[in-house]
């Protein structure tokens, strides 16, 4: 009997379905397997995972869901000298924070005997052979894509060596290099990867959940597609690079032929297009080198495209779905805008994120005809729209910080903030005009004077008139003093490895990627905010509480800005 093919939520009308969801459906029509979608998540446990990552997740996890199926979270644990239990912990958190939970979890290395056994069937069949060329002299004599290759010296041995030199192998009585398993294919293959591919090396490394007890580690070329059979997989779901593969991953499982190791139907790879980012590296390699070279703070430095640091920036996980929605999902190549990622977060916290005034380098502003300790308390929506966020009282009395660039003595036309003379709106709160000004010793402007229209309070004039400018501000007396860290892209190319041969791709690092306000006032209601707390600051961006961020000593990362400041550079040398 066929299963029912739900969706948990339909497709809008003007969205049509991916290649991806062609297949699962027709599979489901033609009960393939049963009723059953079950796709996985196959990370490698070395490295944080960044936005490319996101979007595979958000595949995987999202297909399986729209069609009432599950997920497993499979680590590829099999090259043990780059992995790390931070790194599995970090995935998983990660994966949860998107919003998606798993069906299963495993490691490849749950499966190294299941592995080992099978691998010793297909030597057993003639299928594969252990060969003693070294890794130079296997690429020599795998040849090119315009040479066959050549077959190894190795590869009639005979069924009975090949087995016991692997057993061998198992037990350790050979060194690191010495010999490996390879698949007996075809070394005049078009494919490269059919030319006799590597199935096992020898491998002297402590593996975090194995300990020292297997000397030999599988492939992943190999383990990939026998782990998906084991656990049963409908689609493994992969990136494009992996095209080429996917015969090497049909003909592993092919070889099974009396069906006595994997369940039919087998698995079905389908590759999508891997993501790539303007103005952002996405090499793991690249990645930690930025980090050990200390051009970041780490993983989660608010700067680097991995979950974590999109996660300490602000961004949210329904910012981060909503963007792989509108990447979609294509058979080619593609490089996405950074600017599309930035518009989705900025979708995502007009509606999420509570407003507030805070101001990032102050200019002190007296109210010379307010009386001395008045003090006005002003009620005020916490978000435009949205009535539910509640409201809260803000401080307004004769001293007030406003932002330096929101004065200028001597302005342009046009010029709709403060001057000498003019009338501008203080948010929420007054109509104030300019009367007078302070400098200091070095003739920079250090204190405003301003007459105000009592009448005004509240924001409008009685008598009707209008101005063009409004401005924020906080209380000076009750001004909370906080660091705000103001982030902006890595690098200033939007290709930052398209450099000429021989350059460092780091020359294209910015060195305005971070820049630390340590003497922004903030109004009263930010000072008790907590980390990961979501502002609009009005008229400045979207921020997020940091992580080192203390009740006694707050800080703020921005998010993004109201504006894509970078829309209006492209063209320019550099973006």
């Amino acid at each position: 009997m066929k299963a029912a093919m739900t969706t948990e939520t339909p497709l809008p009308e003007n969205r049509s379905r991916n290649f991806i969801e062609e297949i699962m459906e027709a599979d489901l029509a033609d009960d393939k397997h049963s009723g059953r979608i079950c796709t996985r998540f196959p990370p490698e446990p070395n490295g944080y995972l960044h936005i490319g990552h996101a979007k595979s997740i958000c595949i995987n996890f999202g297909q399986a869901r729209k069609y009432g199926g599950t997920t497993n979270l499979r680590f590829d644990d099999t090259n043990p000298a780059k992995e790390d239990v931070e790194y599995v912990d970090s995935i998983r958190e990660d994966v949860r924070w998107l919003g998606f939970e798993w069906a299963g979890e495993y490691y490849a290395s749950d499966y190294f005997q299941f592995l080992y056994d099978y691998a010793e069937y297909l030597v057993e069949t003639g299928k594969a052979y252990v060969c003693d060329l070294s890794d130079e002299e296997i690429r020599d004599y795998r040849g090119n894509f315009f040479k066959p290759g050549r077959p190894s010296p190795y590869r009639d041995r005979s069924v009975a060596e090949n087995l016991e030199l692997f057993r061998a192998m198992r037990a350790g009585a050979f060194e690191d290099g010495a010999r490996v398993l390879r698949a007996r294919i075809d070394m005049a293959s078009a494919n490269m990867n059919l030319r006799d591919p590597l199935m096992y090396r020898i491998r002297r490394v402590q593996h975090h959940r194995t300990g020292h007890a297997w000397p030999i580690y599988p492939m992943y070329d190999y383990a990939h597609g026998v782990s998906d059979a084991i656990e049963r997989i409908t689609h493994s779901i992969c990136t494009l690079e992996f095209e080429d593969h996917r015969p090497l991953y049909d003909w592993f499982l092919e070889q099974d032929v009396d069906g006595k190791f994997f369940q039919r139907p087998l698995p079905r790879q389908i590759e999508f297009a891997r993501l790539n980012l303007t103005y952002t590296v996405m090499s793991k390699r690249r990645l930690l080198e930025l980090v050990k070279e200390g051009h970041v703070r780490g993983w989660d430095d608010p700067r680097m495209p991995t979950i974590t640091g999109l996660r300490r920036r602000g961004y949210t996980p329904e910012s981060i779905r909503a963007f792989a929605d509108k990447v979609g999902v294509a058979k080619r190549d593609m490089v996405a805008d950074v600017g599309l990622l930035e518009h989705c977060v900025r979708e995502d916290l007009s509606v999420k994120a509570r407003r507030a005034m805070a101001v990032l380098r102050p200019l002190k502003l007296v109210i010379d005809n307010m009386a001395e300790g008045e003090l006005h308390w002003l009620d005020v929506a916490n978000h435009p729209d949205d009535p539910q966020m509640g409201r809260r009282k803000v401080p307004f009395g004769r001293e007030l910080f406003i932002e330096q660039e929101d004065f200028q003595e001597t302005a342009p036309k046009k010029w709709f903030r403060l001057a000498p003379g003019a009338e501008v709106r203080l948010k929420n709160a007054c109509l104030v005009r300019c009367t007078s000004l302070v400098k200091d010793a070095a003739g920079t402007v250090v204190e405003l004077h301003c007459t105000w229209d009592p009448a005004s309070l509240g924001g409008d004039a009685p008598d009707g008139r209008k101005v063009k400018g409004t401005l924020h501000w906080v209380s000076a007396a009750h001004a909370v003093k906080a660091e705000v860290r103001l982030y902006d892209r890595l690098f200033t190319a939007k290709d930052p490895m398209d450099v000429p041969e021989g350059s460092d791709w780091r020359q294209g690092l910015n060195p305005g990627s971070c820049e630390v306000l340590a003497q922004a006032r903030l109004e009263p209601v930010l000072g008790g905010a907590k980390p990961g707390e979501h502002f609009q600051f009005e008229r400045l961006g979207y921020f997020v509480v940091d992580l080192d961020s203390r009740p006694s000593a707050p800080v703020f990362n921005r998010t993004v800005s109201l504006k894509d400041s970078w829309a209006r550079m492209e063209g320019q040398p550099n973006g």
